[in-house]
């Protein structure tokens, strides 16, 4: 049987995730690393937005948002909890957190020069008392989003967090949040990460 094809660009966040819920969930998929300035036809023909990821099923249809592959992946996979314990209430509103004003807040914090003097911090300083304390007062209760085993929830904000912590991880590493830290380093540090960060040669479709 022909696997799925994702479109999928190494350092994104939202392909990250993607590709973290393929691999946990033991789905073997054909990756085609993309080249930004020169993307590939048949994926804007697939998806014309023009973002990763983007994933052909071999029956055709087309997911092209990293919550929908996700879901396709660990509906697969026969472990409900994975992706049952990502729709509670708590977690779909961290969730939408993540994707929403703490994405914003990272953007302007990672690239100061494309705002006004001062942004970078403010918005910075937002994201720690907005998203950041929320989801260290979740880890302080439980050592994962699903409780004690981890969930989509989890894959779905590491990425954003991890990108956070690398604008200035001696500033993140500073601040009074030792169970995002410590959850943080131990999705750095996993076997899952990195199989998931593996090098992929560009505009080729390989067996990942």
């Amino acid at each position: 049987m022909p696997h799925p094809l994702l479109y999928t660009y190494r350092r994104c966040p939202y392909a990250m995730r993607a590709r973290m819920a393929l691999i946990e969930a033991g789905i073997a998929f054909d990756a085609y690393e993309i080249v930004l300035r020169d993307k590939p036809a048949a994926m804007l023909a697939a998806s014309p937005k023009g973002t990763v990821p983007v994933m052909v099923l071999p029956s055709g249809e087309v997911l092209d948002e990293s919550m929908d592959i996700m879901r396709w992946a660990f509906e697969q996979h026969g472990d409900a909890h994975w992706w049952d314990e990502a729709q509670t209430p708590s977690n779909q509103a961290l969730v939408a957190l993540n994707d929403g004003a703490f994405k914003k807040q990272l953007d302007t914090y990672k690239y100061p020069d494309r705002f006004a003097p001062g942004a970078s911090a403010r918005q910075r300083d937002l994201a720690l008392g907005d998203f950041l304390s929320q989801l260290e007062q979740r880890l302080r209760a439980e050592k994962y989003l699903g409780g004690n085993q981890a969930c989509a929830a989890d894959l779905a904000i590491f990425p954003l967090v991890r990108q956070f912590r690398a604008v200035n991880e001696k500033w993140f590493d500073a601040q009074a949040l030792p169970a995002t830290q410590a959850w943080l380093q131990a999705w750095l540090a996993s076997t899952l990460f990195e199989r998931c960060m593996k090098k992929l040669p560009s505009n080729e479709r390989v067996v990942f």
